[in-house]
């Protein structure tokens, strides 16, 4: 175990994603093992970015830890991939945003600004139309912004997103990750609600795409002067960058609910009370030190997922 766990470390050192499969062993803590799911399979699917990893571990152990077999199905690419392979049929939970489902899978062109008016939306349309469950959110509300250095905020006077027109249109360089780049409530709307045309207001060759894990970097480092960033993202305090205020409150909230297909949570209503102490304790301060925990100190995400939960009290 030990030389595994070296290796594990080892790899995410290197900037290497461990392998998704391995779990550590836990003992019921808090949570306590339960009848109805002893034995039960259950199959427990993430996205791929380092959030997403911590918050796939939280719900593999704490299923573990309650006696269900759980099959670990983390780390699949892309949000569409990974929701598909719930509405298909292939796993039975992972973890949702509340603004994701209801722009990107239900096709909502208008957030809702309330946070409990907009998971009570998503709830009910998700499971009319999919039949997939939405357990009620986490207080943890990783949604869009934009990013600066801090001496970039000063020279500009930036403190919210309409003052990005204070930038002068040569300098407006944008990094932005490949999947939000063209999503409704992603960059290129964004500029459309803030009213900046993609090509004029922004040039194209000022938007660079990149992957999540060199983003935040590459702000921090000057290849771009403004990123899209999320809010939770635990590199944000290690490199000093600077939030904008969503002014025109564009970006939808992203509350983070367990999500499950309808027969698993039919057969294992436990699961919802399983989960109700968890999502009550992830705020965005606790989600925010949790991710910085990989992404800025290397740590392993799902030993940083079973710390939390024995620091919690939910496992031992």
């Amino acid at each position: 175990m030990r030389a595994l766990l070296a290796l594990l470390v080892l790899v995410a050192a290197c900037g290497l994603r461990p392998a998704s499969s391995f779990v550590p062993p836990v003992e019921p803590g808090s949570i306590r093992p339960v009848p109805g799911l002893d034995g039960a399979p259950i199959r427990v699917t993430s996205k791929e970015f380092t959030e997403q990893l911590v918050l796939g571990k939280i719900a593999v152990l704490a299923l573990t830890a309650a006696g269900a077999d759980v099959a670990d199905q983390t780390n699949v690419q892309g949000s569409v991939n990974a929701r598909a392979s719930l509405t298909r049929g292939d796993a039975d939970l992972m973890w949702e945003y509340t603004g994701t489902g209801w722009i990107t899978y239900l096709g909502q062109a208008r957030p809702i600004p309330d946070h409990t008016r907009q998971y009570e939306a998503v709830r009910d349309l998700d499971l009319r139309e999919n039949g997939i469950v939405w357990l009620p959110p986490a207080p943890l509300n990783n949604s869009y912004t934009i990013g600066v250095t801090r001496a970039t905020a000063e020279r500009y006077g930036l403190t919210k997103i309409s003052d990005l027109t204070k930038i002068p249109v040569a300098q407006r360089t944008f990094c932005v990750d490949h999947e939000t780049f063209g999503r409704d409530d992603g960059f290129l709307g964004m500029l459309r609600g803030y009213g900046l045309t993609y090509g004029e207001d922004v040039p194209r060759a000022n938007v660079r795409r990149v992957s999540v894990g060199v983003l935040y970097d590459s702000v921090a480092g000057g290849q771009c002067a403004l990123g899209m960033v999320t809010t939770t993202d635990g590199r944000i305090k290690a490199l000093d960058l600077v939030l904008l205020e969503d002014d025109r409150h564009f970006f939808p909230l992203y509350n983070a609910s367990v999500t499950l297909r309808r027969p698993v949570a039919d057969a294992h209503p436990e699961i919802a009370r399983i989960f109700a102490p968890i999502s009550a304790k992830l705020t965005d301060d606790v989600m925010r030190a949790l991710n910085a925990q990989v992404d800025v100190d290397g740590d392993v995400p799902v030993l940083v997922a079973r710390d939390w939960l024995r620091s919690q009290g939910f496992v031992r």
